[in-house]
């Protein structure tokens, strides 16, 4: 009899653990979710604002840009570690995505005074905000793999696909609402330039001269409302994140890195000793390749190939393209890894890039309206290949570090932003000097 009540009583026990591991696993799966949701609504207002910054704001819209890049860099040392270490990643990301907000709000009036301060601040929340995520994301993906016997490193690209799907969503949104608005009262096409364009955009575009001739600013009724909308995407991922996110608590307690508790230049000797091995040296090429196309799309193809042509209230809709394309790329590219491996997709990647801009470097928009089509098909195969690098890469970054996640994301950033500020300074650098 007491060997029958042992076997009912374990057979009990062994149900509820069966029930609470599916109701662990469902509420990690949640929590991805949500994270990547809040993280949509809030790049939804940044995405949006950030493509038309060399649109409406000119020069001082990619000086902006800059500044952000820049202080990505001073972050990167000395905030993410300290940060995640007494915050937790949850608090981390809440607070990071509030540093957001002064950048929207600079919008209402920008100058060099708002715009410019507002950015170091998104650079400054920024580095925390990236390096939390992908910590917390890699911590529930091995407390998932725990439960469910799956390896680590299928759960963590799982995880990355659902997040870059979302993530990239926040294009087609942001853009969406910046057309909607922009478009209120125009007639279609853009009725400065279509008539006059002739050879002045593509590979031949001159920011200066277009800005000032032949391209009509948006009025800043429109501009406020798209703001003011933007503003609220913002207060709505903090609240997000700050009410229906868990805390990493009870799953990391156990975990330890040697890079806990480094801060300063410690962090940072940490950071290049890391990036004198081969595996991330040879990274290394691949994040400066992604952060000259992120260039080279939200600033110069937005202004040269879209509002040139066909003036900024195209820029959303041809930008929402993109981020369809991105955003199935980024959930299918996972599984596709699985049957063909990373150098396919990678590889594919690549020459897509290549064909793309071989092909604008000789094609120039005359701003007819059939030739919308082509720009659409450019940006969604650039939604493509983005997607499968960007998944590839954190995939990489993140299983390739045998010292600590949170030192490899910063050391990650670091390489891409640093290149990021050269090259909008560098562009800055060249329109002064042939105009003078």
């Amino acid at each position: 009899m007491t060997d029958i009540e042992g076997t009912k009583k374990l057979s009990s026990q062994d149900g509820r653990g069966c029930t609470s591991g599916l109701n662990e696993k469902w509420r990690i799966v949640l929590n991805v979710t949500i994270l990547s949701g809040a993280f949509m609504v809030q790049f939804t207002a940044y995405e949006g604002t950030a493509n038309l910054q060399s649109s409406i704001n000119a020069g001082l819209g990619q000086i902006s840009l800059a500044a952000i890049y820049g202080s990505v860099i001073l972050s990167s040392v000395f905030v993410p570690v300290v940060a995640i270490k007494y915050l937790g990643c949850k608090w981390t990301m809440a607070l990071s995505l509030i540093t957001y907000m002064p950048y929207i709000a600079a919008q209402f009036h920008p100058t060099a005074y708002t715009l410019i301060p507002a950015a170091v601040a998104v650079g400054l929340g920024g580095a925390p905000l990236w390096c939390a995520k992908c910590t917390y994301l890699t911590v529930v993906a091995e407390a998932y793999s725990n439960l469910t016997g799956i390896p680590v490193d299928v759960i963590v690209v799982r995880f990355f696909g659902i997040f870059f799907m979302f993530f990239q969503c926040a294009q087609i949104w942001g853009n969406l609402i910046s057309s909607l608005v922009l478009s209120r009262g125009t007639s279609s096409g853009n009725s400065s330039t279509v008539g006059a364009v002739g050879g002045i955009c593509g590979i031949n575009f001159c920011p200066e001269h277009a800005t000032k001739e032949t391209l009509p600013a948006p009025s800043i009724e429109k501009i406020n409302m798209i703001a003011f909308i933007y503003l609220g995407c913002m207060i709505c991922s903090v609240l997000i994140v700050a009410l229906f996110v868990d805390s990493t608590a009870k799953y990391d307690k156990d975990r330890r890195g040697s890079g806990t508790g480094l801060t300063g230049f410690r962090l940072l000797s940490v950071v290049l000793k890391l990036l004198s091995q081969r595996n991330q040296i040879l990274i290394l090429p691949i994040t400066i390749w992604l952060g000259m196309t992120h260039v080279l799309l939200a600033a110069d193809f937005t202004s040269a190939y879209v509002t040139c042509a066909w003036g900024v209230s195209k820029v959303g809709y041809v930008m929402i393209c993109y981020g369809v394309f991105n955003a199935f790329s980024a959930i299918t590219m996972g599984w596709l890894t699985k049957i063909t491996g990373k150098l396919v997709v990678v590889g594919g990647a690549t020459v897509i890039h290549l064909g793309l801009f071989a092909f604008l470097l000789n094609w120039i928009p005359r701003g007819r309206e059939n030739e919308l089509y082509i720009l659409l098909l450019v940006t969604g195969l650039w939604g493509v290949a983005d997607g499968g690098w960007y998944v590839q890469i954190n995939d990489t970054l993140t299983m390739e570090n045998p010292m600590n996640l949170k030192t490899l994301s910063i050391g990650s950033k670091m390489e891409l932003q640093n290149l990021l500020l050269s090259l909008f300074s560098m562009t800055r650098a060249v329109v002064w000097i042939t105009l003078t």
